[in-house]
């Protein structure tokens, strides 16, 4: 297991003719006096898509709930401004597939985190079919608007054990989500390799497709027996992350070293291979 931390670095916004993508990009409505200032304002977005089996998807679900119930998240909440942030759960699948499994709740202190942890542990499991990391960005994204929080930064941590190949193309998404100042994290979860999905360098496919934004980075994940660690990693580093600096405009990042298409390419030919 390594962490991947990528630079800082806007990419430029690839124009799609989708109303869903338009909706995307549309501004977030200002904070009112009624929002309560956090820290962070946190969409996790976990994928249980079918290439999940029930027991990577239990691990993944436990690793959550541990997460928030270990001191070391705990204590990463309150070393903030705020010393609180807002998180909800979200599990995600094909393009209109997402659940709210827990949503927006106020984690400040050991006693709000367990509470989340615990109701998180007592969710039913949403298992759904497809995998649109698209459609699980564009729904995460609505989710901060009149959230009821002002959060100094707005991060969505978006996991999964394949390629977007359903739904709306994923990288002029992630571009749209993060040209209104929200962050993706990423967790790719190469836990099976040669596995079910086309053969794609799911990291690297994470590092250029996905994840965008001020301080985004990837935490790979290759072993089940690790996915816990990494999800208690992986948050700490994203509550206690520093908040976004200015960037000139002009800035572009490189061009994707791996196809963003790969994963809707494969699906088109399951679709025609398979028999009538």
């Amino acid at each position: 297991m390594s962490l991947r931390p990528i630079p800082p670095l806007p990419r430029r916004f690839a124009p799609v003719a989708f109303i869903a993508l338009a909706a995307c990009l549309a501004l977030p409505a200002p904070g009112t006096a009624q929002d309560l200032p956090v820290d962070l304002e946190l969409v996790l977005a976990v994928d249980v898509s079918p290439s999940m089996d029930m027991e990577e998807r239990d691990i993944q679900r436990l690793g959550y709930v541990e997460a928030f119930r270990h001191p070391e998240v705990v204590s990463a909440i309150r070393s903030g401004l705020h010393g609180r942030v807002a998180v909800t759960y979200v599990e995600w699948s094909a393009p209109t597939a997402q659940t709210v499994v827990v949503p927006w709740r106020v984690v400040g202190d050991a006693g709000t985190a367990a509470s989340f942890a615990d109701e998180l542990a007592e969710a039913p499991d949403a298992g759904m079919r497809g995998t649109s990391i698209s459609g699980a960005l564009l729904f995460a994204a609505a989710l901060f608007d009149g959230s009821g929080f002002e959060g100094i930064r707005r991060v969505i941590d978006v996991s999964g054990d394949g390629p977007n190949n359903r739904g709306v193309p994923v990288e002029p998404t992630r571009d749209g989500v993060i040209a209104r100042g929200i962050t993706v994290n990423g967790l790719p979860l190469m836990l099976r390799p040669g596995g079910p999905g086309p053969a794609v360098q799911l990291d690297v496919y994470y590092e250029d497709c996905v994840i965008g934004g001020p301080g985004a980075f990837i935490v790979p994940v290759w072993d089940v027996a690790d996915l816990g660690e990494a999800i208690r990693r992986k948050l700490v580093l994203e509550i206690a992350g520093r908040p976004p600096t200015a960037l000139p405009a002009s800035f572009q990042a490189p061009a994707p070293r791996i196809d963003c298409l790969a994963g809707e390419a494969a699906a088109r030919g399951w679709f025609r291979d398979a028999p009538r």
